[in-house]
């Protein structure tokens, strides 16, 4: 088989017993997982709170996201799959130190305040469906997600994620469990409305920070790394760039898709809570656990049941990406061996690093901090600290020394420069709007 191809290659001995489903699910990567992962607990929670405060008038932000999402996403992969380095390792190799061990720390702190206020809402939700201790629910969700990370074979646990991103499928049912205004719906997903105070403007950073997040770029980028250690055809572009074709095909589908799909899901949980909370009067909503509670008496018990699993699925399958985007970034920017695809033996630092966070994030509900306002808020702080990721990383691609024969060039240069922008503009408009 010739290198163009290695890309696209799948085993065809399976036989028909896979199944459809499984040869489809072979196609996807990394970018369908981090898609997935995108509509966290967390994620869940901004835009329920979005659609409870603003009804279907802020739709239009998915239709705006995506195209930036994307461009970012498919950079992020490109980043990994052209030069065999994660992110942190690419500005350990090209930047000042301060500049790297800045970046790292604050993705190390917002994923640790993400992961506590998602454990809590996934706690918050399996108590709304069987009762229990809230402390004993967080220990449990997040050992589980710790010991899955670090002891299950690489192989299998990307395709434990991948079948995990089948719960997001809830609220897609939980459209259609309601009466749906449809015409009003399409209206706010393809005419935007602007309201020109803080509260807006604070949502919009929350949505875009949920959407286009730090987290999601270190996730990317390494796993494509981590997919070129596990496979012998495969070789970072610099080194093969006879690859480089079939590669990035294979990375702009892998990253559509996985974009539409995460997308789609927030558009419908947007929907869901407009078309319920916001037209009931109910427009203050703290977290996706208090979404799903105040969903029951309005779309009746099974809307709330599927929302509230849907949190429990989306957290599992979101926890160990944010806790394993924290391992890859801090362990690249030490030197350490990194890699899911390594035995614990062999990554003692980076495997400790990832169940760190893990810990951290568990011991957030023994802190006098909020989880409800953490839920939301760190989509908030995501949004922020993305502003300087981001520059960083289009700065990055534009380098030959970087990238070789394959820097960021074209319109999807354009759109990373454009996503980085809206970013930028929405965290201004937040400040300006608070202080006007």
């Amino acid at each position: 088989m010739s290198e163009p191809e290695t890309e696209s290659h799948e085993q065809q001995s399976h036989g028909p017993a896979r199944g459809a489903v499984q040869r489809f699910l072979r196609t996807l990567g990394p970018g369908f997982i981090t898609g997935a992962s995108d509509d966290d607990p967390s994620g869940i929670g901004t835009y329920s709170q979005a659609g409870a405060q603003l009804g279907f008038g802020i739709g239009w932000t998915m239709l705006l996201t995506y195209p930036l999402m994307s461009a970012i996403q498919e950079i992020c992969a490109r980043i990994g799959r052209t030069t065999g380095h994660g992110i942190a390792g690419n500005l350990r190799r090209h930047y000042p130190a301060w500049l790297l061990y800045s970046v790292v720390t604050l993705l190390f702190t917002a994923n640790t305040i993400n992961i506590g206020a998602n454990l809590s809402a996934m706690a918050d939700a399996l108590k709304l469906l069987v009762g229990g201790p809230i402390t004993f629910y967080v220990i449990a969700f997040g050992s589980i997600c710790a010991i899955a990370s670090i002891f299950i074979e690489y192989d299998r646990y990307v395709s434990v994620l991948k079948w995990m991103t089948l719960s997001l499928f809830a609220y897609v049912a939980a459209v259609f469990a309601i009466e749906m205004p449809w015409a009003e719906a399409a209206a706010g997903v393809f005419i935007p409305t602007v309201h020109w105070n803080a509260e807006f403007f604070t949502t919009v950073v929350a949505i875009l920070g949920t959407t286009i997040s730090p987290y999601l770029f270190f996730w990317q980028a390494s796993q494509e790394v981590e997919d070129d250690r596990v496979d012998d055809e495969r070789q970072p572009l610099v080194e093969a760039p006879k690859q480089a074709p079939a590669a990035l095909r294979r990375i702009r589908a892998d990253t559509l898709i996985g974009m539409a799909f995460s997308n789609v899901i927030a558009l419908a949980i947007i929907a869901t809570t407009a078309a319920t909370l916001n037209k009931s009067g109910i427009t203050d909503i703290g977290s996706s656990a208090q979404a799903a509670e105040a969903l029951r008496p309005i779309a009746g018990d099974f809307a709330f049941f599927l929302f509230a699993m849907g949190i429990i699925g989306t957290g599992l399958l979101a926890v160990p990406v944010l806790a394993g985007a924290a391992a890859y970034g801090i362990g690249e920017a030490r030197k350490w061996p990194v890699g899911l695809s390594r035995k614990p033996k062999h990554a003692k630092a980076f495997y400790s690093t990832l169940g760190l966070a893990c810990i951290l994030g568990m011991g957030i509900l023994f802190t006098p901090v909020n989880p409800i306002q953490a839920l939301y808020w760190s989509a908030v702080i995501n949004g922020v600290v993305a502003v300087p990721v981001m520059t960083v990383m289009m700065l990055m691609t534009a380098k030959e020394s970087v990238m070789g024969k394959f820097p960021i060039v074209g319109w999807l240069r354009w759109l990373g420069w454009a996503a980085t922008a809206a970013m930028a503009a929405s965290v201004l408009g937040m400040i300006v709007a608070s202080f006007g």
